[in-house]
């Protein structure tokens, strides 16, 4: 496996994919960026996003271009506070070009899911997200790897026709 991180592991996001599937499995993530924008959303104060525009730029590239880009967030519910705020911030990521789908943690079987975030490029290149001793992300992990990606593609195909799409699955959770 190969380690990117920084602007190695965005460059992935900008080769020639057709198709690029996240799947996150944690209901909290400490992501050194969103530390004031989270503490922004959890004290109620406003925010332009400007800190979001270099992912979002990706993605629309990516987009624009013909790539689809899918993220899978397995979520328990009641969400936790790191959870109703990516839930908010989600209606960025489909602005952006992204298919952003949800999936209740309750309403699935764990033995359906891997045990780590991922992306998976096409069918073959995985990118395992890799984090600090702290929760912090430290960058992709990569592999070619037939029998991983293999592996990988058997859980996106079981999990991706399960998760409900944001415009239906946000409303839902505002209300409660």
């Amino acid at each position: 496996m190969l380690l990117h991180h920084g602007e190695d592991a965005n460059h992935l996001f900008r080769e020639n994919w057709s198709v690029a599937v996240h799947l996150e499995l944690q209901d909290t993530y400490a992501t050194p960026e969103e530390d004031e924008p989270f503490r922004r959303f959890l004290t109620g104060e406003p925010d332009d996003y400007a800190w979001f525009a270099g992912w979002a730029n990706v993605v629309h590239a990516a987009t624009e271009s013909g790539t689809i880009i899918r993220r899978v967030r397995v979520v328990t519910e009641p969400h936790t506070d790191y959870t109703r705020f990516a839930l908010a911030i989600a209606r960025l990521n489909v602005a952006a070009g992204e298919d952003v789908r949800y999936i209740p943690r309750h309403t699935i079987d764990p033995q359906l899911l891997s045990g780590d975030d991922w992306w998976i490029f096409d069918d073959e290149l995985v990118a395992f997200s890799v984090f600090t001793s702290d929760g912090a992300g430290a960058g992709l992990a990569t592999t070619i790897d037939p029998v991983i990606a293999a592996h990988i593609r058997s859980v996106r195909d079981r999990v991706w026709p399960l998760g409900i799409p944001y415009a239906e699955y946000a409303p839902i959770t505002s209300q409660q």
